[in-house]
């Protein structure tokens, strides 16, 4: 029987989730939270899309499809059932006619969201340099 040493023992801990390897489950996560429909419902449902409250909301499906522009029924649900398997929010169905559902992040969709306000924000203010070296580039080309 193969004894391990504390320091392979560290080493093995290290690199239980190493998004640089190929096999590592979270970059499969880190793939999902980079889709640009994931990054928007977290912070639809966060609160930067509920009139300025800035306070996370809970929000129906027709709520999400209008705030969430051009974001097709079909990859909307994806999405949403995607982030509630990874347990960053959760769907809520009330019986009533006709029935209501309803998401919301979860705490750990919630930690998720501050990151991603902070992406989104400094996409939204960096927009301006982007376009100019787009610019630059694309006349260069």
């Amino acid at each position: 029987m193969a004894t391990t040493t504390a320091a392979e023992e560290r080493d093995a801990a290290r690199d239980a989730y190493n998004a640089f390897l190929a096999t590592c489950p979270s970059r499969q996560l880190l793939d999902r939270l980079a889709d640009k429909w994931a990054v928007l419902i977290l912070c639809a449902l966060g609160g930067d899309g509920t009139g300025g409250t800035g306070a996370p909301a809970s929000m129906r499906y027709s709520e999400l499809s209008r705030l969430v522009a051009g974001v097709s029924q079909k990859m909307l649900t994806q999405t949403l059932r995607s982030l509630e398997r990874d347990g960053l929010l959760t769907r809520t169905v009330t019986p009533t006619v006709p029935v209501t559902v309803e998401y919301a992040l979860t705490d750990l969709g919630l930690s998720l969201y501050r990151t991603t306000r902070q992406l989104r924000a400094w996409a939204e203010g960096h927009m301006d340099s982007v376009q100019a070296s787009r610019d630059l580039y694309d006349t260069r080309s």
